[in-house]
């Protein structure tokens, strides 16, 4: 991807925080690079291009990629083989996004929560 403007990033940050408002009790973690986790699993995060990607099941996941003409998410030359690339078209369709942002959220729910680090 791109760079983008300062401008075009707060939009998106803007618009990922709308998104993580659609489930109650949800927080938004992350200071430069934004996201979202639960029991130590991460479903969603905003890179630093700008761009939004969700961590999805099998079967959504490949629903996602045809529906959206998308692709997996590849941060530092890897492929993240369970998160998706969210199209920016849809990214400003927050009520249509929403219900994949739960998906993710329920995906996360049920894998087995990681130790935690904190002592």
């Amino acid at each position: 991807m791109t760079d983008i403007s300062e401008t075009e990033c707060a939009r998106r940050l803007e618009l990922y925080e709308g998104l993580v408002g659609t489930l109650p009790g949800v927080k938004r973690k992350g200071a430069t690079m934004p996201y979202t986790s639960l029991n130590g699993h991460m479903y969603s995060f905003l890179s630093k291009e700008g761009e939004l990607c969700l961590r999805l099941p099998s079967e959504a996941r490949e629903a996602f990629l045809e529906r959206y003409e998308t692709e997996l998410c590849v941060q530092h030359g890897v492929v993240m083989k369970e998160y998706v690339r969210v199209p920016t078209a849809l990214l400003v369709a927050t009520d249509e996004l929403a219900a994949h942002f739960a998906d993710s959220f329920a995906y996360v729910a049920i894998l087995k929560p990681k130790p935690s680090k904190k002592k």
